[in-house]
């Protein structure tokens, strides 16, 4: 199956690609075909952000032949962006596989899915934004037990891209019938614990592994064997 499919990774809008360079080029070694799309926003844009992230995702598929298959791997805050970003390629959609990633819902926001996580870190963090502040603010300590390697975090802190109140609460629409092709749930973290029981719900192929939120950075190799074997149980779940 891997060679007829493109797995589509995608990164947090809080972050960027570098989040998932690293199962790319191991992909890639493998003689998988992989993409990191940069998401890509302008404060002077009429777009909302989730449809300025949605065309990066369609723009960077541009080359990628239409008749081939295509595994949509969120992180992160990239999750709810799945089903509009689906909207706006043309290629079939075998998979989408969120990593601690949110699980999108119909006309929310981001602080309303942070409330269903942890609604009192949500109303804190609403409250922080209303006052003008911004998210996330991390630096090189903020990481170091995420991520060991000083240059990764480097890079890291590099990408950061702080987000005001208009950000979390943008309202992000999700299409009747999503989803529209099997889906499966990535846990590395206890902050997505709620997202992981619904997941469970859902009767979505779930799995989780005891690692920080960035573990791709840690141990890449580990992440695409589970991220290329959850591919594969899919699979056989069709033919069962």
């Amino acid at each position: 199956m891997d060679k007829n499919i493109t797995y589509v990774l995608i990164h947090s809008p809080l972050v960027g690609p570098l989040t998932w360079q690293l199962v790319c080029d191991e992909m890639e070694q493998r003689g998988i075909e992989a993409i990191t799309p940069t998401l890509t926003d302008h404060p002077i844009s009429t777009q909302s952000y989730w449809q300025q992230h949605a065309e990066s995702v369609a723009g960077s598929l541009a080359q990628i032949p239409q008749d081939r298959g295509i595994v949509l791997v969120a992180h992160s805050g990239a999750g709810p962006l799945l089903p509009i970003i689906r909207q706006s390629i043309v290629h079939s959609i075998k998979a989408y596989i969120f990593v601690d990633a949110g699980i999108p819902r119909h006309n929310s926001n981001r602080l309303d899915l942070m409330r269903l996580q942890d609604d009192q870190w949500a109303q804190q963090f609403h409250q922080t934004l209303l006052q003008g502040g911004q998210f996330p603010t991390w630096n090189e300590d903020d990481l170091r037990e995420l991520i060991s390697d000083g240059d990764l975090r480097q890079k890291m802190v590099a990408e950061i891209n702080p987000r005001v109140l208009t950000f979390f609460t943008e309202l992000i629409p999700v299409f009747a019938g999503w989803p529209d092709a099997p889906c499966a749930y990535i846990k590395f973290s206890a902050s997505y614990d709620w997202d992981f029981e619904q997941a469970q719900q859902a009767d979505w192929l779930v799995h989780k592994m005891k690692a920080g939120h960035f573990h791709m950075l840690v141990d890449p190799s580990s992440v695409t064997d589970m991220i290329v074997d959850t591919i594969h149980e899919l699979e056989r779940r069709k033919t069962n």
